[in-house]
């Protein structure tokens, strides 16, 4: 009796010392090492290449276990933000329009901080740009326009602006998707009439000699929010200081390339193979401000989630799907006790 006593004492020991072993090797794999960042070749998210070039995301993460951050560029928003429905992005430099768009199809996350307002341009063939001067918007009837894809920031702006001056984006004009490089080889190519597209491609296509910029997005839709910074529900709920980090970090990546948009065109001129030269003049031009407050993009965002919910109306409607609200988007939260700290 006092034997068998003695074994069972001896398995249940055993299974104890297991279940303390699989317990701590389960915290082993739940804990960060990697952090992945995606971002677009565009001088509105300089920051997150900054932030890289001068080493800040590994040093001020270090403290909090990560060891790795590996930056993802994609050439838009809708495939970034498809990459981060799969779970392949912890955080995300990209315009407000896509994430919302994506929040309509199940992705969890959340816009945190800001990064930027306005800075895209319509950009015409040069042989259009008189017409356009004269009849304006009207004159964009039945042309081709090359833009990124719907769900976009510019696609957004570009389809409430043509829906406001009564010009169907689906039936009037033939809106293409196109990323950066493919737009500025089209337009010079005589493939599409017109590009509407974040800077520095503006800039690019008019170096080129092949467009007129003819409006800068401030003034189709003033004070617009272009970008911003989404992390992932994950992020937000497991690892909640990082994610306040990663906002301090943007935050010093910002102000300092306000302070210093000579060297922020050229560490981008470096990432993207760039003519220093054009990207400095991209800058000097555009209507853009880099910013970090989240709250500067609530009132745009609730409008591109109006705007995208419309287009998708019925699709949505069928699906029971509702027109998403400030706390479905934003989590302002993060930000405001970073700056209550600082």
């Amino acid at each position: 009796m006092e034997k068998r006593t003695m074994v069972s004492l001896i398995v249940i020991g055993a299974i104890a010392v297991t279940v303390m072993i699989v317990g701590c090797i389960d915290d082993e794999t739940t804990e960060m090492t990697t952090i992945n960042i995606g971002y677009q070749p565009s001088t509105h998210q300089i920051a997150a290449m900054l932030a890289s070039e001068k080493g800040w995301w590994e040093e001020d993460l270090a403290e909090f276990g990560i060891e790795k951050v590996v930056m993802k560029e994609f050439p838009s928003g809708p495939p970034e933000m498809h990459a981060m429905l799969a779970g392949d992005l912890d955080v995300a430099y990209v315009g407000v329009a896509p994430p919302i768009a994506a929040m309509y199809e199940g992705l969890d996350a959340k816009i945190v901080a800001g990064a930027q307002t306005q800075g895209s341009a319509l950009v015409l063939s040069p042989e259009l740009a008189d017409e356009y001067e004269s009849k304006g918007v009207q004159s964009l009837k039945g042309k081709k326009i090359a833009t990124f894809p719907p769900g976009s920031i510019q696609h957004t702006v570009l389809s409430k602006w043509l829906l406001d001056n009564g010009i169907d984006p689906e039936e009037d004009v033939d809106m293409k998707a196109m990323g950066p490089s493919d737009a500025a080889t089209a337009i010079g190519a005589k493939a599409v009439d017109a590009v509407f597209l974040p800077s520095p491609t503006p800039t690019i296509i008019v170096e080129e000699g092949n467009g007129v910029i003819v409006a800068w997005s401030g003034s189709i839709s003033p004070n617009h929010a272009c970008c911003c910074v989404v992390a992932s529900g994950t992020m937000m709920r497991e690892h909640p200081d990082i994610v306040k980090q990663i906002i301090k970090t943007h935050i010093r990546a910002t102000e300092y390339e306000i302070e210093h948009p000579e060297e922020a065109a050229e560490i981008y001129a470096k990432w993207l193979d760039a003519d220093v030269s054009t990207i400095k003049q991209s800058i000097n031009v555009t209507d853009m401000h880099w910013i970090h407050d989240p709250s500067i993009e609530v009132e745009s965002g609730l409008e591109y989630a109006e705007v995208i919910y419309e287009l998708n109306r019925e699709r949505y409607e069928s699906a029971g799907i509702e027109v998403l609200g400030e706390e479905d988007i934003f989590d302002t939260s993060f930000y405001d006790e970073v700056m209550e700290e600082r």
